[in-house]
């Protein structure tokens, strides 16, 4: 963890959010939105978290609003969840659907209370022990013997259960070289503060990359950019990035963590087209073109997430790869990492400067 010092004079320039307005209790007037480094507490234990509030510049009292105390706590709970390695509400909740059961049965094939499973699907942390039953149920093989073990379990879903586990098991064999090869493409599967505490997800990736190739169809220069801008933003507002993706600051800005190889990837699995076209200067660009057939599938993406896509393709439309390069330079998060060509922290979202 940086030292508090360190985070301070990251965030040393605090600046207003555009989007969030707030009239002051005592005045009547916006407030200015705010952020400074705070350590907060959590189960006895000490984080630091960039802390949001509204200031009243006329009386200098701060103020919150849920949605600036739910972004606070959210940033503990992450930490938390990163440093005692508990699963994140997305993990727990895909590992409930893997199997097809409902919440009630989870709990209490884990032996948790019966409202238990599905408050941790909500964002309430695991304790513990639960949260360790809850990753070792994400391998079908340790969850076999779970089931086995547990004595309330209607026998007949028992022998169901069975039947949708074996076949987990031999699909996921069937399966290793497409996950080593996802575990390659997007640099390891664990949520942390380089994926945005999001487990790295190729197809939200790849419907990503579909939304901005059929709205901008454009240059791969640029593409590195949308997808970088959009995964930031939402963390920004949510705490959370899109598709878990890592980012690495180079030269030409931010891009996804081995992007060549994802973006060939991705073409010759016929979900994009990169055409390649030559330049009077002897420089070669990729511009990415939509399949035909081929359109993004907006189920797998909440409201959330879909309004952030929306606002990034506004935001860049019509700008050319030199203009996003220059713009994706003013990002700290960026500058602070692109002397060692680094892996970017999603901390930095909360500074970013063009969204």
């Amino acid at each position: 963890m940086a030292t508090k010092q360190e985070v301070i004079d990251f965030l040393k320039d605090f600046h207003c959010t555009k989007n969030h307005k707030m009239k002051s209790p005592k005045t009547g007037n916006v407030m200015s939105l705010m952020k400074e480094v705070r350590n907060m507490t959590f189960r006895k234990e000490e984080f630091q978290i960039v802390y949001h509030y509204y200031l009243c510049n006329d009386s200098n009292e701060q103020f919150t609003s849920t949605e600036l105390d739910e972004l606070n706590l959210q940033q503990l709970y992450n930490q938390y969840r990163d440093k005692h390695n508990l699963p994140f509400p997305e993990q727990v909740q895909e590992t409930r659907e893997m199997y097809g059961l409902p919440a009630n049965k989870m709990s209490e094939i884990l032996g948790f209370g019966v409202n238990s499973y599905r408050n941790y699907e909500n964002d309430e942390v695991p304790v513990h022990a639960n949260g360790k039953l809850i990753l070792l149920a994400s391998d079908p093989k340790k969850f076999k013997e779970l089931v086995e073990l547990s004595e309330t379990l209607d026998e007949k879903l028992k022998q169901k259960l069975f039947v949708k586990i074996d076949h987990l098991i031999q699909t996921n064999l069937q399966n290793k070289f497409s996950l080593n090869l996802e575990n390659y493409l997007l640099d390891g599967s664990q949520p942390d503060e380089f994926t945005g505490y999001k487990k790295p997800n190729l197809k939200k990736l790849t419907e990503m990359v579909v939304f901005f190739t059929e709205r901008l169809e454009p240059w791969k220069t640029q593409m590195n950019k949308l997808l970088f801008y959009s995964d930031f933003h939402h963390f920004k507002n949510n705490c959370f990035s899109i598709t878990g993706t890592r980012y690495r600051a180079i030269e030409m800005g931010p891009v996804p963590y081995n992007y060549d190889s994802l973006f060939e990837y991705l073409a010759n699995k016929n979900e994009i087209k990169i055409c390649t076209t030559e330049f009077p200067n002897g420089s070669i660009g990729e511009q990415f073109k939509p399949q035909t057939k081929r359109t993004f599938d907006n189920s797998l993406f909440c409201e959330t997430e879909l309004e952030v896509l929306e606002t990034v393709s506004k935001k860049f439309k019509g700008l050319k790869p030199s203009d996003l390069i220059e713009l994706s330079h003013t990002e700290i998060g960026w500058k602070e990492n692109k002397e060692d060509k680094k892996i970017i922290s999603y901390k930095y979202a909360f500074e970013l400067i063009q969204l």
